[in-house]
């Protein structure tokens, strides 16, 4: 219910929202910064925080883009969601629809079942619809993971990658995000699901609904093996 709540409101406000700037020239740099937080009181007190920050550079055939992802949840003052992610991917395109791309990512997570990831994968990516509304990306690639359970276990293992990536503009300053990536190995298959609508509210101020889904398929005992953030963000782009 609160998520059909949260999209709701950012749909009613794309609308709404003033037209988005448009630049003389391109630029070779692109960022954009968000930042959520929520805090209820009464009978419960909660708070939830949520930020992030990413970072491209495009010079010639190459794109390299850098993001950062922090998030921390407490009820009555204990915690109880604290999580970070660092990731960078370099891009080489090779046509106007095929790429190769480098990717290194680490996550970390205080109450999953992991409590860090971190990966490497080389591969190939293909824009197999690119239009004005939409747009999608396929990814396939391998790699290595390397894991520390919260039980102090480690892992380390090949893995296969995936990654469908999807963009609909469905308006001059909305568009709806839909992302899904797979990291399979011997030991775990962690995936990843991350659907977002965003509305521009003024110049490069932007309002974001996600429902973010993470998945390992083997957790320890008594551990759940997905975890769901529901997120309410503004965001700059700069």
């Amino acid at each position: 219910m609160k998520l059909r709540l949260i999209l709701l409101s950012a749909l009613l406000l794309a609308p709404l929202a003033w037209p988005a700037q448009e630049t003389a020239e391109a630029h070779p740099w692109a960022a954009k910064a968000s930042l959520g937080f929520l805090a209820t009181s009464g009978n419960t007190e909660n708070s939830t925080l949520n930020t992030a920050l990413e970072a491209s550079y495009t010079t010639g055939a190459w794109v390299h883009s850098a993001r950062a992802f922090a998030l921390n949840a407490s009820e009555n003052k204990l915690t109880t969601a604290e999580a970070y992610e660092l990731g960078w991917k370099s891009e080489r395109k090779l046509t106007d629809h095929d790429f190769l791309f480098g990717r290194v990512q680490w996550r970390k997570d205080l109450f999953g079942g992991y409590a860090t990831q971190f990966s490497q994968t080389l591969g190939y990516g293909r824009r197999l619809i690119d239009g004005d509304a939409h747009r999608l990306n396929a990814e396939v690639g391998v790699g290595a993971r390397q894991s520390e359970l919260q039980d102090t276990r480690t892992e380390n293992e090949t893995i296969l990658t995936g990654g469908l990536y999807y963009k609909w503009q469905f308006s001059e300053t909305a568009h709806f995000r839909q992302d899904l990536s797979v990291e399979s190995g011997g030991e775990n298959r962690y995936s990843e699901s991350v659907s977002a609508i965003s509305a521009k509210l003024l110049g490069d101020l932007a309002l974001v609904a996600s429902y973010t889904i993470k998945h390992n398929s083997d957790v320890p005992p008594l551990t759940e093996k997905s975890d769901r953030y529901t997120a309410l963000s503004l965001e700059y782009s700069f």
